[in-house]
């Protein structure tokens, strides 16, 4: 089937195509099944089939997706050394597979929490790229106002409740909204998302043993991507069989450059949760840029490595694959939706560039709770600086 033939688009992506591109997807929905590229490998419990239903417009909106969250970090890259983007910034190239595998296994009902690595979540929760770049310049229409940066997204609308800081205190916070889930009989999960390098921290078990006493709908997601910081995960951990960690709570190692064996495992996980109570994830992925925009990530490992995993596991160039081999698209053609992907980067940056800054006054808004007619003084106190509603 040639793109020629194809006329809509489904509900996976809220971003629109321009007219160019409105053939490129389908409303063929004749399922296409798709075999994972590796077995899951299972801790208690046992592994869904390798076997995935797909269809034809999922797997070119995977690689639009994909390819439209590559290219946004990549532009990130480029504003954060222009010092248009300030403070920390850490890129999520190369991982593209766990954020839209697991979205396309879920509803906006269930949440999603994770670490300080969001831009692509915060995408695939529907977010837009006026909003992200935006955030990242630290410009009013950012998702979190402009105050947050690179760290701290947020859309509680799509059930995203961050980006944070703290190395793994986002867990204890997502099992804490999967309580809420439970209590409130929503039929609902949460992803708590975490790296490798936060798997032994003391709060990720603790919270880990409340979730399983009380069989809350949490499901646990380690992104290993094989260093914390500059660490490799074997100096790091005794045990980096991270979805064993859960000792009597089941778990599940994935593919996580695979985005149908993600898809695949969060679906079996959704199902798990809320049935029996939490479960952990183990996502093996990759990530091509150092930890952090001030890490240039060679020092600790080769550059002969990162050029090993982009030829033999990139999770783009997989979906690019099963697209030429069902005759969806011809290569041409998905060049032509890269360059209209740049353009559309390239216009939200512009944009997000033209919008201002917040005003002096916001940097005192979201601290204290409303309706308490608080005040704040200059460094002299004589001087109210804000009063807030």
């Amino acid at each position: 089937m040639a793109l020629s033939r194809l006329t809509s688009r489904s509900n996976i992506i809220t971003r629109p195509f321009s007219a160019a591109f409105s053939r490129l997807l389908s409303t063929d929905t004749t399922p296409i099944t798709i075999e994972t590229s590796l077995p899951f490998t299972a801790h208690l419990c046992d592994p869904p089939s390798r076997s995935v239903e797909s269809s034809s417009q999922e797997l070119l909106d995977f690689f639009r997706t994909m390819a439209l969250m590559r290219r946004m970090e990549i532009a990130a890259d480029s504003l954060y050394k222009a010092k248009l983007i300030r403070g920390f910034c850490h890129l999520y190239d190369g991982q593209e597979a766990v954020a839209i595998g697991m979205e396309a296994a879920i509803t906006k009902k269930d949440a999603i929490i994770t670490a300080y690595r969001d831009h692509c979540i915060f995408l695939g929760r529907g977010g837009s790229l006026y909003e992200i770049f935006s955030e990242l310049m630290g410009r009013q229409a950012g998702c979190s106002k402009g105050k947050g940066g690179s760290m701290h997204f947020y859309k509680k609308e799509s059930s995203f409740y961050g980006g944070h800081g703290i190395v793994g205190a986002q867990v204890p916070l997502g099992c804490g909204i999967a309580f809420a889930q439970k209590y409130n009989k929503e039929e609902a999960v949460t992803f708590a998302l975490y790296g490798d390098g936060a798997a032994n921290q003391g709060q990720l078990f603790e919270a880990l043993n409340i979730s399983a006493l009380w069989d809350l709908p949490a499901i646990l997601v380690c992104e290993n991507n094989h260093y914390g910081m500059g660490t490799a995960e074997w100096r790091a951990s005794k045990s980096s069989s991270y979805y064993k960690r859960g000792d009597y709570v089941p778990g599940l190692k994935v593919d996580g450059m695979d985005a149908f064996a993600v898809k695949q495992a969060c679906k079996f996980a959704k199902q798990h949760a809320l049935e029996k109570g939490p479960i952990i994830l183990e996502m093996d992925t990759y990530r091509y840029h150092g930890h952090s925009m001030s890490d240039p990530g060679s020092t600790y490992r080769t550059r002969d490595e990162i050029s090993g995993v982009r030829q033999e596991r990139d999770p783009i160039e997989r979906i690019k694959k099963l697209v030429l081999s069902h005759d969806l698209a011809t290569e041409k053609e998905l060049k032509d939706m890269e360059k209209e992907i740049r353009k559309e980067v390239d216009d939200a940056i512009a944009k997000a560039k033209d919008c201002p800054m917040p005003e002096p006054s916001e940097l005192f808004t979201n601290v204290y709770v409303k309706g308490y007619g608080t005040e704040s003084f200059g460094p002299d106190r004589k001087e109210v600086k804000a009063s807030l509603p």
